[in-house]
């Protein structure tokens, strides 16, 4: 029998009402003979809230229970799911992400997922069941429960889409896929039909919020095609998988992210610093990226390091940043107010022709650059915070609205 994996995000599951027509939605996919898995994320902002009731009591709970915490969030919408799929005849089960076998290394907050046994899903299925499966969640090695990180409702949906061979991912939400640009910000972003998986891995690791990238390489390794779509208001979609070549070079997306911290180390100690300091951000389960290292140390000279840090989602950023301040002293550098813009697309970096140009464009509206990072699929640029949205819009009217005007 066909078999398609479902995921409802938290705005398609925000209140009773919508939990019914969902409800609705899966029964009519049912009744057409196709087995289906739901995922679902918790009700609206209940997450947002779980965090600020934590945060009330400590500004730096134990990751341990904030996993515990937040992962009841999800309990909630996929039992009421599985009520309201009783109501209308539908016969359903709702699993957490342990029950459902999505098994992940032993990081808090942050987990990823390194395999999935889906036999309680597959069992419940053989017998005719909707499995409602808890996002975001998962069970360690340790049998610890962790959760997946924001977003970490897709990275279920698809690891669990492979899992079952399903031939599709449905993820809907309340937009009806994916943008060249946020479109809360760029009013005349273009609605992308389909897209690679490399570019929307890209895009999601610098701060677009459509997919996890977790996700994206998850469908990407297993070629499951991940359909992005609007839960009520059909029709747009935005179709992830693999493009076949001949895909036109140029510039697809600008995407940003809008509060990130440099961290430069440098003096006679760079190497013996750097390396405590990484350490010490593991221990914390704290992600850096951009991470740059130069020179050789000895006696006449030495090293420099910086790296970039997503102060979201992290717990206790001041107090980390007092402990390595006292461990290091002077040779730590803590620059914030930044923010980073990025510009996504196949053949980016085959010359250095696009981030002249941006380069360019930015001193135009008055915007140094203060950090620059790339990638096949990406050019990363490191910019003032308060000037991102100025910067999206700009560079979104010079790589697409002006190549759309060329091509008409």
């Amino acid at each position: 029998m066909r078999c398609i994996v479902q995921k409802y995000g938290g705005s398609s599951v925000a209140d009773i009402d919508k939990i019914k027509k969902v409800a609705e939605l899966i029964a009519n996919v049912k009744r057409q003979g196709i087995d289906v898995a739901v995922v679902v994320s918790a009700m609206g902002k209940t997450t947002d809230g779980l965090i600020e009731m934590a945060r009330s009591i400590s500004k730096n709970p134990p990751r341990r229970e904030m996993d515990m915490l937040l992962s009841t969030g999800e309990r909630i919408t996929m039992s009421l799911l599985c009520i309201a799929l009783h109501e209308i005849g539908v016969e359903a089960v709702s699993l957490t992400g342990s029950q459902s076998g999505i098994i992940t290394n032993h990081r808090h907050n942050d987990a990823r997922v390194i395999e999935v046994r889906p036999f309680r899903v597959q069992d419940e299925m053989a017998e005719g069941k909707v499995v409602v499966v808890g996002g975001f969640q998962g069970v360690s090695y340790k049998r610890e429960i962790t959760t997946l990180g924001r977003g970490g409702s897709d990275t279920t949906a698809v690891a669990l889409a492979a899992a079952l061979n399903a031939e599709r991912c449905e993820i809907y939400s309340d937009i009806d896929g994916v943008y060249t640009a946020d479109p809360a910000i760029v009013a005349e972003a273009k609605h992308l039909p389909e897209i690679s998986y490399q570019v929307m891995q890209e895009m999601a690791s610098a701060g677009a919020k459509v997919l996890n990238a977790q996700a994206v390489e998850f469908a990407k390794q297993a070629q499951i095609a991940i359909y992005a779509r609007s839960t009520f208001n059909p029709g747009k979609e935005t179709i992830v998988r693999k493009l076949p070549s001949g895909i036109p070079h140029g510039v697809k997306a600008v995407v940003s992210e809008h509060d990130v911290v440099r961290v430069r180390i440098h003096g006679s100690k760079t190497l013996e610093h750097f390396d405590w300091i990484m350490r010490y951000l593991e221990e914390n389960q704290v992600a850096v990226k951009e991470l740059n290292v130069s020179g050789v140390e000895s006696e006449s000279s030495w090293s420099r390091a910086s790296f970039v840090i997503s102060q979201k989602n992290i717990y206790g950023w001041d107090s980390m940043k007092r402990t390595i301040e006292e461990k290091c002293g002077c040779d730590v550098e803590f620059e914030g107010g930044l923010a980073a813009l990025s510009l996504i697309g196949e053949g980016l970096n085959r010359d250095n022709e696009a981030l002249l140009r941006t380069i360019q464009l930015l001193r135009k509206i008055g915007v140094n650059v203060v950090g620059v990072a790339t990638t096949s699929f990406r050019i990363s640029l490191l910019v003032p915070k308060e000037k991102i949205v100025d910067c999206v819009r700009a560079c979104h009217r010079e790589w697409i609205e002006k190549n759309v005007q060329e091509i008409s």
